[in-house]
């Protein structure tokens, strides 16, 4: 059959679009999919290291009860900032 000149042009910009799109979805499913491996192995990591860190306060809760001594965990180290400001950005001070 016969078609038009536009309608070629149409299907053949329409099939390079395709393509492309084609092309970029593989790319992201792969990276996709290289990241959700990286994902797991920190996952793995960081669930050893919190276990580990779990197993060491009750090993050292348990040394010290052994020893007749008290183990006290370490707190996070907190810093209470405060700004005063005077009103309308003027310092106190003056």
């Amino acid at each position: 059959t016969l078609y038009n000149e536009s309608v070629l042009k149409k299907q053949a910009t329409q099939a390079k679009i395709a393509a492309i799109a084609l092309e970029e979805s593989q790319k992201y499913q792969a990276k996709k999919k290289a990241d959700k491996k990286i994902f797991a192995e920190n996952a793995a990591k960081y669930e050893a290291e919190y276990a580990a860190t779990a197993k060491a306060l009750v090993d050292n809760r348990r040394e010290a009860k052994a020893k007749g001594g008290f183990y006290v965990p370490p707190e996070p180290k907190v810093a209470l900032v405060i700004r005063i400001r005077g009103i309308i950005g003027v310092s106190p001070k003056a």
